[in-house]
Formats: structure tokens, sequence, C-alpha cells
């Protein structure tokens, strides 16, 4: 368990955190979540030991080992993949060595019954033991594991890190820490360096780890997914709620409420009674009451509603010029890099209003395709473009297409034409850049005032066609609300690269899988395309790919048996769980039903206590959520049934 008492950090005169205090237990899941520029980066940095606080300290215990992964950092190394994998193993490797030293001395000597040879076989004992219990024997095993489940194909291990993107890097830092099973894991945005696949398998590593995770994402279904409780950074305090990304948003919807009437409320009061002191201050016979109520003022314990940011991007995407009824065309399309075969044979058309997303592992070609569309990269083969198709980019690595040292106005003000030029100002602002903030050089903005700024680039120049790869990395979770609702808007055609499935879900209606250098149409949505896909774990992908060309020897009845009994057990048992999961919750809602009773049977409630009106209400969902529970208690019964007389 990590403590965190009374953490303060001050930065140019403005709070960061001010006197924060929480504890990490050992199996949390932790979503940290605020604004951009909360200090969600700057409290990992502190937890994991690497900034001292002002004020305050950080409590954890001598044994208690930490794994960081930041949003970006160098990690410049000659080892192969493997090599700097097994890296991870240090004090298997050193027992892995100290055994192969001990069993030759052994193997050397004669000397049975001295002591010192007592010594070297407890030693070697010891030695085994301690091998074991950490994992040595599976030590290859777990490598290829996590690094298969983090994207890594088997060709790529004997690879030199440094041939790799920075990205690609990232994970091998990942896999590191995952394979050194630290008791907690403290991971900085590490969907940003991931795709779909390789999302859903560290999902599934992370909600069975054995320890603690704290985590900063803008993935909201990644925090849905793995974490169990939410701490909110704002104004440089805390808020800790016991929930998962979206039953923060609306647990936190209900505090703002119950403050706002509770504030409301105080300051009805605080009137009423200084009204009361100043019309009978005077008055002699009023005296005593007017001194009970002034100490009434001045032991009433203010009430403060919480100074919430409500500042954030606001923008559409200007009316679309009209375009043919087909945008794109490929025939025969393809792309090498030397003697790597990105894209082969590729045919597809893209027509006009089309909501489309290009998805598949990262390096299968999908930011390529993207850079042949807006003619940054050669090809082979045949791309048309339809009539009129004007084409508004946005990169993955987006920052690299602004001057350094421009300033934020200039980079705007440069390209705007005509009457738009008058609106810069206007339009900088709605990306919130106003006031000083105008005069920044491009080089030293943020990821996220860089994305913001690239977005407000967009704006400048009509289009009909969108191209968008990874716009959401560095946005904070309602600049992303914003953006996407922009894009529900857009009247023109959209192709969008991104593996946030959240952000996908509703947007696009169609898309392309990129797949062993070729692309395949899917129709629908993401989660229609997953659920087809079955890909819920990277596992099953895996074996799909695995045994797409292999032929399996025929099983024999006895085989089958046993498997389909094997099978048979394992759904039996979830079942079992399911049922057990249920009567505790029909428990639980017995008893707060019970309790919600006795309050409104009581006659005085409904004159005396003022959350009447608000229990009777509660009472009636428990009712309801009650009914749920018993609906599925009985299906679940059923369906028991059904699988024991299968057996």
């Amino acid at each position: 368990m990590i403590s965190i008492n009374n953490l303060s950090i001050h930065f140019t005169g403005t709070d960061l955190f001010n006197s924060v205090s929480f504890l990490i237990n050992d199996r949390d899941r932790i979503g940290l979540t605020g604004k951009n520029g909360s200090g969600k980066t700057t409290l990992l940095n502190i937890i994991a030991g690497n900034l001292r606080p002002q004020e305050g300290e950080v409590i954890i215990p001598s044994s208690t080992s930490i794994g960081y992964l930041p949003q970006e950092m160098n990690t410049k190394t000659d080892e192969t993949i493997y090599n700097e994998a097994i890296k991870a193993f240090s004090e298997t490797l050193k027992l892995e060595k100290q055994i192969r030293k001990l069993t030759d001395e052994i193997a050397s000597r004669t000397d049975y019954e001295s002591k010192e040879y007592e010594r070297l076989i407890h030693n070697l004992t010891d030695a085994n033991e301690r091998f074991h219990l950490i994992g040595g024997q599976t030590m290859q095993a777990d490598i290829e594991k996590v690094l298969s489940g983090l994207g890594f194909k088997k060709e790529d291990f004997q690879r030199p890190v440094k041939e790799f993107s920075s990205g690609w890097q990232m994970r091998v830092e990942l896999a590191k820490i995952l394979l050194r099973r630290p008791e907690v894991i403290l991971l900085d945005e590490p969907t940003n360096h991931l795709d779909i696949e390789s999302i859903q398998w560290l999902e599934e590593f992370l909600v069975n780890y054995y320890g603690a995770v704290v985590l900063v994402s803008h993935d909201r279904a990644f925090l849905d997914r793995v974490t169990k409780r939410t701490i909110e950074i704002s104004g440089g305090k805390i808020y800790d709620y016991k929930a998962g990304y979206s039953g923060y948003v609306k647990m936190r919807e209900e505090r703002l409420e119950q403050q706002t009437a509770s504030y409301n409320n105080q300051q009805k009061q605080v009137r009423e009674i200084e009204r009361f002191v100043e019309r009978f201050r005077y008055k002699s016979t009023k005296a005593k009451q007017v001194q009970s109520r002034i100490k009434m003022l001045d032991k009433m314990e203010e009430i403060e509603l919480d100074d919430i940011d409500k500042s954030s991007i606001h923008f559409r995407f200007p009316p679309a010029p009209h375009s043919g009824k087909v945008v794109l065309e490929a025939i025969n399309l393809g792309k090498k890099y030397g003697d790597l075969t990105v894209l082969k044979d590729v045919n597809f058309a893209v027509l006009n209003g089309d909501k489309l997303a290009f998805v598949g592992r990262n390096g299968e070609g999908k930011s390529t395709l993207a850079k042949i569309i807006v003619k940054e990269l050669d090809f082979t083969g045949t791309l048309k473009y339809g009539h009129n198709v004007q084409i508004g980019y946005f990169a993955q690595n987006q920052g690299d297409y602004l001057d350094p040292d421009k300033t934020v106005f200039e980079t705007i003000d440069d390209i705007a034409t005509g009457d738009i030029r008058k609106r810069v100002r206007a339009i900088l602002g709605s990306f919130l850049f106003s006031g000083e903030t105008i005069d920044k050089k491009v080089k030293i903005l943020s990821g996220g005032e860089k994305s913001r700024l690239s977005l407000a680039k967009l704006l400048l120049t009509p289009s009909n066609l969108l191209i968008l790869d990874e716009p959401t990395n560095h946005l904070d979770m309602q600049s992303k609300d914003i953006l996407k609702n922009a894009l529900l808007q857009f009247d023109g055609t959209l192709i969008i690269v991104s593996h946030d499935r959240d952000f996908l879900q509703g947007l696009t209606d169609k898309l392309f899988e990129f797949r062993n250098n070729h692309i395949r149409e899917h129709l629908g949505g993401i989660y229609e395309f997953l659920e087809a896909r079955k890909l819920k774990t990277l596992k099953q992908l895996e074996k799909q790919m695995q045994f797409k060309n292999y032929k399996p020897e025929p099983k024999s009845p006895n085989k089958l048996n046993w498997e389909r009994k094997k099978q048979l057990d394992r759904d039996i048992r979830k079942i079992k769980n399911e049922i057990i999961k249920a009567e505790k919750k029909i428990e639980e809602l017995e008893t707060d039903i019970e309790k919600s009773h006795k309050i409104l049977s009581d006659p005085t409630s409904y004159f005396d206590n003022p959350n009447y009106e608000k229990i009777t209400k509660e009472y009636e969902k428990l009712k309801r959520n009650l009914e749920n529970e018993m609906s599925h208690w009985e299906k679940f019964h059923l369906k028991l049934e059904e699988l024991q007389k299968d057996k």
C-alpha cells in the first residue's frame, strides 16, 4: 500500500496540488483523470520517485516495487528486441548463473560427507526454490507471450530495437515492465503506442494482474474495461470515486448538482439571517435573537462551489464543397519500402459521404495509404480522384508539419486568406489560444496544443474529403467529444485512422481492415467488426493467423469427448459464479429495500425528513433492480440445468 499525504506542488504562483492525500491499495485499478495540464503526469512522476513534492510525503514500503511507463522516453539501445526484454529478468538471470556455477562445483567434488559439500547442496536448493518461485522456468515463454501480445512477430525478436519507430520502442519498454511484474504499475497514456488488438490484450493482462495499476488514458473504453476507481484532479484538489470512468462521469454530475443545491440553500439561509439582523439590530426586544443569529452565521461552515474549468475547444467544420459520386478509386495499388511489401494489389472505392475507418495492426499500411491518398508517397498501380475532390489532412505526426519557429498566430495568419484573416483570433480562441498564448512559439507547445493548432488549420481551407490519422492521441476527453461531434456534423467524406474504439463508435459506418498487405471491407461500426471477428483477446487473433494455412490432424473420439467435458465443466463453473454474484446482489438489494421501507413506513417521515421524495424514488429504483436481478438469477439457473443435463 502506498500512502500520499498532504502533497503540494506550486508552479509560478499557482497550486498544481494543494494538500492532496489518498491511498493506493494492493489490487487497486485507478484511472487518473483531469484536463490537460491538471497534473496527472506530475503525480505519476512523484509516485515513481522522479520528482519530489514541495510539501507532503509519499510513503512507499521498502519491499514495494514500481514500474513506470512515461508518455515518451529515450530508448536508445543496440540490443535486439528479445535481449532488451530479457533484461526484465535480472534476478532470474543471476539465479540461473548461480545455479550453473553451484552445479558445476558440486559435480567436481567427491567429499560428500564434508560440511562444505553440504553447504553447496543447501545453497543450490535455495537458489532452485527461488528460481521456480519467481517463474524462472517460464521466462522464455513469458517473453514470447508478452511481446506477441503487444504486436511483435516472432521474426522481430532478433531485430535491433533501434530499427523500430519510437512507438514500437515504447512497446518494448512496456513489455519489460509487464515482465518484471512489479507490485505497482504506473502507465501514462499507454494506448498511444498500441493498435486495437494490442490494447485489448493489454486490457486483459491488466484486469487479471496481481498488483495495483494506476494509469492515465484518454481512451474511455480502455478505462472502463480496466479501472474500478477514478481519481479526478481539478483545481489543485482530488476527488476520489469508487467507479470506472463512465460511472465516475455520472457520479461527478450528481456530486456537482448536490453541491450546487446545498450552496444555493445555504446562500438563501444566509440572506434570510442577514435580513433579520439588519431589520432588528437596533430593537432591544430582539437583541437576544439578533446575537443568536450573528453567532449562527459565524459558526456556519461555508459551502464552496468547486472551481470547474469549463473551457474547451468549440468549432464546426466549414460546409464541404460539392464533389462527384466516386471520391477515390484504387486499382491494383501497391507500396514497398525496399524489400518490405506493405500493400499489394489493393482495390477499393470510396463514395461521396462515406464515413470510413482504417483499422488493423500497426505497420499494416493504414498511415501509408493515408499518405498515398494525400500525395506524399509514390506507389504502384492506379489511384483515381473524383470530380472536385479537395482534401484536408491531419497527420499522425502532425507536429512535424508545423514550423517550430513560427508563433501560434503566425501559423494560422500566414495561410489565412480573404475575409477569414479578420477571424484568425476568433478561430484561435475557439481552440483555447488567447492572450499571450497566441504568441507562443510552436516548438514549445505541448502535444495537445499542437493537435489543437493543427485542427484549427483544417478550418481555413474548406474540404470535402477529411483524412485524419490518430487525431485523438493528445486530446483530453472533453476535446475528443467535441471533435467527434464536429465530425458527426461534417457533410463531406471522412477517412479516419484511430485505435480509440469509443471515438470510432457511431462515427463511421464502414471499415477497411488492413491485413497481410491487403484490405478487406466491413460494413457497420467498430464494435460490430470486433464482435464479428471475435477479437476479444489477441490470443484469438493469433490463433486465426497461426492456423490459417494449417490442416490439423483428426482428433480421436476419446479426445473430443474429453475436450467437450472440460469445456462443459468450465461453462458450469462460470454459471455457478454468476449465480453466486446474483444471490449476493439480491441479498444487498433486499437489505437496502428493508432499510428504505422502515424510513418510509414511519408516519413522521413525510413531514420531518427533507429527503423523503429522494428516498421514495430510490426505493422504487431498488425494487426494479431487485426484479431485474431475480430475472437474471432465474435465467442462470435454467442455463445451469441445461448444462447439467448435457453432462
